[in-house]
């Protein structure tokens, strides 16, 4: 390794550096390899982390055994390839944030004839639309109220019309479809819109008066709808006194961290008035840097997407890369962009009024939830705090319809969106996980890995998982767990049932009663629940589709060797009538290629 960093290029690139097992611990971006990496090490007499390195660096340093490097063209190539290896690759030491979806913002087109609010992610092509926004939560609800409020158009297509439908009988519409209502008596209506965005205390204070009659007209369930509405849109918002005196916009990221986690704080300024807020916690552990939780999270906010908005970026505190982070961010606007950190001033202020909310939040006490990852986590050694937990189970039945199922636990919940299932073609439980896992991770570059997985089966599928994870590079936590077993055989009795978690170090027999054990279970059993339901969707497909083909003359001995091979009716269609032919003979081949052209034909 030392004469490999002594022949370093003086070219940018990311550099990776490894563990004994091959697993990529740390993944960093430089201006100029050799210098760069040259700063970590004595070289002589032998090689060693440099005294005055930090404690986290000096820890890395000493597990890493290895170091591999990609040469590219420039900074900026280097701070787009290294987050993005970091998400694919999970390194131990490198901070992952998940919070890089981007936020929707409200606009509105004012070259229309009549102004309509609508929602977007992305930059809308016009010269006269005005942005609000961006919004941590809440935006479909402020839409929502505005046209229940405003007797704006409701819809695109009422003005293709020619008469006022429901809305207008509603009285939330004034029917320009149909009634000749003058441009100059509809913007203000509009008008009005654009101050309750900007001002959300108002639109609420409209909410509750509405909410308030709801009530008193017994209606209930109407008024509870507003209740939860108007919740969620005080959300988005810090209350604040400072007055910037101007109509400055500024995109704010503020960090606060204590002995345990840190708050993310991000705030948004518009037309000098605090538009809306949010933040996100992660856990202080060894590995934890403050440069780098700005970092990703500046990067992270952005993506790769021109916002609709471009505001200076103000942060609390410097961060060693501010400057790749700011060429980056240049060149994704097609400006400069400003990063500032400010030092006296209004901005200042509210760099102030960000860390105090980001310091409060941080006092207030972790859910019981997170109380209980953390026991699981350090139960079970795992490097990363399991917010974000994939499970995995397959079914079949006598190895027909064999499919996989994959389902997401995430911060408190299970994320439904995230749920994947796959039909699987391998006949044993240990080709089958190991078929799943492998489709997993080759998609870890589209949907980056979780902080743990949990699989239905014993050591030696978990075994398969890290060799796996190993020999892509990828450092994650994984666990496993397995049915109890009496006298050889499997023990599921409700409420009694002490499954088996297995780790990397040890094998645990829980008490049926141990929260830590109902939790895993829970996720198993909910896995469970999916690959069964996944699978009798397949089966109940198999047998229908089956049928027909028999009618057609093709034996179910040829269905099965064609859904062995294949694994699936959809691809048996797409299949070249050649492959069939060597499967199951040119005529009855022939039958299946009729088949599918007359089932597409109706």
């Amino acid at each position: 390794m030392i004469e490999q960093i002594r022949n370093l290029p003086h070219q940018a690139g990311i550099y990776q550096y490894l563990d004994e097992k091959g697993r990529i611990l740390y993944i960093g971006k430089a201006k100029n390899l050799s210098k760069r990496v040259k700063s970590y090490f004595n070289l002589t007499p032998t090689l060693s982390p440099k005294a005055a390195l930090s404690l986290r660096i000096q820890k890395m340093l000493s597990e890493t055994v290895g170091l591999h490097y990609i040469i590219v063209e420039n900074e900026h190539d280097a701070l787009i390839l290294e987050n993005s290896l970091i998400k694919q690759l999970k390194p131990k030491y490198n901070i992952l944030l998940r919070d890089d979806k981007t936020y929707p913002y409200l606009y509105v087109d004012m070259e229309e004839p009549y102004p309509r609010f609508e929602l977007t992610r992305k930059i809308i092509k016009g010269k006269s639309i005005r942005y609000f926004g961006p919004f941590s939560v809440g935006a479909r609800d402020i839409l929502d109220s505005l046209y229940e409020l405003l007797k704006l158009v409701q819809k695109k297509s009422c003005l293709k019309g020619k008469k006022g439908c429901l809305f207008y009988q509603m009285e939330q519409c004034l029917a320009p479809c149909e009634f000749p209502v003058p441009r100059e008596n509809y913007l203000p209506i509009v008008m009005q819109g654009i101050e309750w965005i900007q001002n959300k205390r108002r639109l609420i204070r409209e909410l509750e008066t509405k909410m308030e009659f709801y009530a008193e007209s017994l209606r209930f369930e109407e008024a509870l709808v507003l209740r939860d509405r108007i919740e969620r849109i005080s959300k988005s918002e810090l209350t604040s006194q400072i007055d910037l005196a101007s109509v400055e916009n500024y995109d704010l990221f503020a960090i606060a961290a204590n002995e345990t986690r840190a708050c993310i704080l991000r705030l948004f300024i518009r037309e000098g008035k605090v538009a809306s807020s949010t933040h996100d916690f992660l856990p202080v552990t060894l590995y934890f840097s403050m440069d780098e939780a700005y970092e990703r999270t500046v990067i992270g906010f952005y993506g790769n997407e021109k916002p609709p908005i471009i505001a200076p970026i103000l942060t609390a505190h410097p961060f060693e890369s501010s400057d790749w982070v700011g060429e980056h961010l240049s060149t994704l606007f097609g400006k400069k962009a400003q990063l500032e950190v400010p030092q006296r001033g209004g901005k200042k202020e509210l760099i102030e009024l960000a860390l105090t909310n980001a310091h409060e939040l941080l006092r207030t006490p972790q859910p019981t939830n997170e109380v209980l990852l953390h026991q699981l986590q350090e139960l079970f050694i795992l490097d990363s705090l399991p917010r974000r937990i994939e499970v995995f189970d397959n079914s079949h039945h006598g190895g027909a319809a064999t499919v996989g199922a994959m389902v997401v636990y995430d911060n408190g919940h299970f994320d439904k969106k995230g749920y994947r299932t796959y039909h699987l073609h391998v006949r044993d439980e240990y080709g089958q996980m190991k078929e799943m896992l492998t489709r997993r991770i080759e998609g870890f570059e589209s949907n980056p890995p979780p902080d743990l997985w949990v699989l239905d089966g014993g050591s030696t599928l978990r075994a398969l998982a890290i060799d796996l994870l190993d020999s892509h590079g990828i450092h994650l936590d994984v666990i496993a767990i397995s049915k109890e077993k009496i006298d050889g055989t499997s023990h599921r009795a409700k409420g009694s049932a002490r499954d088996i978690i297995h780790t990397s170090d040890n094998t645990l027999r829980l008490e049926s009663s141990d929260k830590r054990l109902q939790f895993i279970q829970m996720l198993r059993d909910e896995a469970h629940r999916s690959a069964i339901t996944f699978h009798k969707k397949t089966k109940l497909k198999i047998d229908q589709t089956s049928k027909l083909l028999t009618i057609r003359g093709i034996s179910v001995a040829k269905i099965h060797k064609l859904i062995d091979y294949f694994g699936t009716f959809e691809a048996i269609a797409k299949s070249d009538i050649k492959t069939l032919s060597e499967l199951i003979g040119e005529k009855d081949a022939e039958s299946i290629r009729n088949y599918y052209r007359e089932s597409m034909s109706k």
